[in-house]
């Protein structure tokens, strides 16, 4: 395969004006090459320990340099997202496909890995499936996020691939049920390609983060990634039931809460995605109608099928739970939260704090515009919201310290810290606070 790594946004020119970045647009690369059949030694699926072992001890012999890393899930067909292929390259070595269903446990190659920058594809993805089989970065790069703050229009890995190094990548098998035994043939290429040019497209991706000025605010970025903790769990998960929005009753809400919780329980035992067990439309239309029979349910449009008139009497069970609870069981309409409401009742509940809102939001976006960076990644959208419903008592030196607090990165404080304290002073007559 011919050398790319210097072909992509090489036209691509960044100025800075008083301090600021600016960014040329990026001219796409046409007649991209076809991609088809990774190059180099390809070793896998991988399901022996010795061999996983041997893998690992030929990464420990060797200094190395970035290792492209991705992960495979069956997050649409089974129950969590567990990872069921690992592909792992790094050019002296070739590329190894790792079946983590027969070693249960990678753990023998994190420490081989561990001075390695792991290259990844939109890494906060992948990142917890790997760590479940006992495997976590050091260092990262994350081309994704890297297109992202670049300003590059398609991030996703097959656009970027393409106007970045001009190559078509082999895609198809994306939303696969890699849960699969065996893998075909052709989804094992489809995985090694994935891996296949990721450190080629790092080292561009670096070159024109470093062009516009923005290689710093990656590095940090990309640090923050490893440095988080796992997410917590979340509160009332139920409460994400598609079509949740359109109910304003206690009881019905019981109902829905009884049956995704059943639904859950169900779907973890078999291991398979809850939507396959009993879709949220059938939670929602049961849920109203309230049915005291099966013939009642089974009557319902989303319950006639096989699958849920054969169990009929579980979901029917779990409504019945749900219309004999005590008043005082029933869940809320909306539960508290530590945050502010939503950005649409601003204006009602405290209009100097939807000023301040409104201002903020103004000054990101043209922030964003300037500088070719979407608003997201210049601050996350809660942490703005937290300071400007509840603003700290100094608008100025206060602002930068309630960012870093909430967890900015000392880049996203530096822009975005005058931005806030400029909309906070815009909310000042009559203001209310919510200290």
């Amino acid at each position: 395969m011919p050398d790319t790594r210097d072909r992509g946004v090489a036209d691509g020119d960044a100025r800075t004006t008083g301090g600021v970045v600016e960014v040329a647009t990026l001219a796409p690369i046409p007649n991209a090459i076809p991609l088809l059949v990774p190059t180099g030694i390809v070793t896998g699926p991988i399901t022996d320990p010795a061999e996983l072992q041997d893998w690992a001890d030929r990464l420990a012999a060797t200094a190395g340099g970035p290792v492209a890393v991705d992960a495979e899930r069956a997050s649409g067909f089974r129950y969590g997202s567990r990872a069921y292929l690992v592909q792992l390259r790094r050019p002296d070595l070739g590329t190894a496909l790792v079946d983590p269903i027969p070693l249960v446990d990678l753990s023998v190659l994190d420490l081989p890995l561990a001075d390695s920058e792991w290259v990844l594809h939109a890494a906060n993805q992948d990142l917890p499936c790997l760590a479940e089989i006992g495997i976590r970065p050091r260092t990262l790069f994350d081309t994704e996020l890297a297109g992202r703050l670049a300003g590059l229009p398609r991030v996703g890995l097959g656009p970027l691939v393409e106007q970045v190094l001009g190559l078509h990548l082999r895609k198809g098998h994306g939303a696969a049920d890699w849960s699969t035994r065996p893998l075909p043939h052709d989804w094992l290429v489809y995985a090694a390609l994935d891996v296949e040019v990721l450190i080629e497209l790092r080292d561009a991706m670096e070159a024109e983060l470093r062009r516009q000025g923005k290689l710093d605010w990656a590095l940090q970025e990309f640090a923050a990634i490893v440095d988080a903790p796992p997410a917590p769990p979340r509160i009332d998960p139920w409460r994400r039931t598609s079509g949740m929005h359109r109910i304003t009753d206690r009881r019905t809400l019981a109902v829905i809460r009884e049956l995704w919780t059943t639904r859950d329980s169900v779907a973890r035992r078999r291991d398979v995605a809850p939507h396959r067990i009993l879709p949220d439309s059938a939670i929602i239309a049961a849920a109203t109608a309230k049915p005291s029979t099966i013939g009642a349910l089974t009557a319902l449009a989303v319950f006639s099928g096989r699958m849920q008139r054969r169990n009929a009497e579980l979901w029917l069970s779990a409504i019945g739970r749900a219309l004999t609870l005590p008043a005082d069981e029933l869940p809320v309409i909306r539960p508290s939260g530590d945050g502010p409401p939503a950005p649409a009742k601003w204006a009602s509940r405290d209009p100097a704090a939807a000023a301040r809102l409104q201002a903020a939001r103004v000054g990101l976006a043209e922030l964003s515009e300037r500088i070719g960076t979407p608003v997201e990644n210049l601050l996350s959208p809660d942490i703005a919201r937290r300071l400007l419903w509840s603003p700290p008592e100094d608008s100025g030196e206060g602002v930068a310290a309630a960012l870093a607090t909430r967890g900015a990165r000392p880049w996203q404080i530096e822009l975005t810290a005058p931005i806030l304290a400029a909309a906070l002073d815009a909310g000042i007559p009559g203001q209310v606070t919510h200290q």
